[in-house]
């Protein structure tokens, strides 16, 4: 990218060029611990205005424990339409192994949700068809932390299906490893991964289907809108699904960006150039 990116103020400088909206949410419109207010009325306001928004998550669980979510930390339902989760799409890679054992990784009862109705037993790895990983067990941990553990998975020739592609995530104020990042360990050491949410296909077709649904009509890519925080989910997979970008840079890039102080739009456009994401603009955080 060498052309300099547009300078915005707000969603609202974009909005009549978009009929709909596919939001990231963790970094975007909260950072675990509360909402970022700005955001959620950005949101609104562009819902209020006629366009269609649904949230895209790398969330590893169901979209509707996450809906109670947003709604304990403060986003409003009039923020969107629809949410789609790497959960819900997840749960299909799972439902392969109905009856069968598989081998959790992750926190010991807040996914229960993503096992729901799909008659799998959770096991130890010794005798496990497969590892599912929704995060890391504690949001201390490192992923190099479960190497010796990944050793006995690989020497079992385990699949791994990973709910959560996210490498790091925004939480309060500090950097934490979510299943991503344990993801890629393990595929460096050889191991086979499986993901099915951002930056892969499936769940964004998903969530245009329910923007069409949202809308009553069929929609254009060229007026369809992903907003993230992330070069290598959000970004790559709105480049290879299509559709325009609106990054958000206050988040797990706030540092290297110098999102909140004096950021230099050739910088911004060098970190999403590998993706190949066609930039509408750029805000340290999302605002109307």
């Amino acid at each position: 990218m060498t052309s300099p990116l547009p300078s915005i103020s707000g969603l609202s400088d974009l909005a009549t060029r978009y009929d709909a909206v596919l939001s990231d949410v963790w970094g975007v419109v909260h950072n675990g611990v509360e909402a970022f207010p700005g955001a959620v009325e950005a949101l609104a306001g562009f819902r209020q205005a006629g366009g269609k928004v649904v949230f895209i998550t790398n969330a590893p669980r169901p979209s509707g424990p996450i809906i109670d979510m947003l709604d304990r930390l403060g986003v409003h339902r009039g923020a969107y339409d629809a949410i789609v989760s790497s959960g819900d799409a997840t749960r299909a890679m799972i439902a392969k192994y109905r009856g069968r054992a598989i081998h959790h990784v992750g926190p010991a009862t807040e996914d229960d949700a993503l096992y729901e109705g799909l008659d799998v037993h959770r096991t130890g790895a010794d005798v496990a068809e497969v590892v599912v990983v929704t995060d890391l067990d504690t949001d201390d941990d490192t992923p190099e932390m479960y190497r010796e553990r990944a050793r006995l998975w690989l020497s079992r020739r385990l699949p791994m299906i990973c709910a959560n592609p996210d490498r790091v995530v925004e939480h309060g104020d500090k950097i934490i490893y979510c299943g991503g990042a344990l993801g890629d360990l393990y595929a460096a050491m050889g191991g086979m991964v499986l993901m099915a949410g951002k930056p892969y296909q499936p769940i964004y077709e998903e969530a245009f289907r329910l923007a069409e649904q949202a809308a009553g009509r069929p929609l254009d890519k060229s007026r369809v809108l992903a907003i993230g925080d992330s070069v290598r989910t959000d970004a790559t997979g709105a480049a290879q699904f299509g559709i325009d970008l609106l990054f958000v840079t206050g988040s797990i890039h706030a540092a290297e960006l110098d999102a909140f102080g004096k950021p230099d739009p050739q910088t911004i456009a060098d970190l999403v150039a590998p993706s190949r994401a066609h930039l509408a603009g750029f805000l340290p955080r999302l605002s109307w």
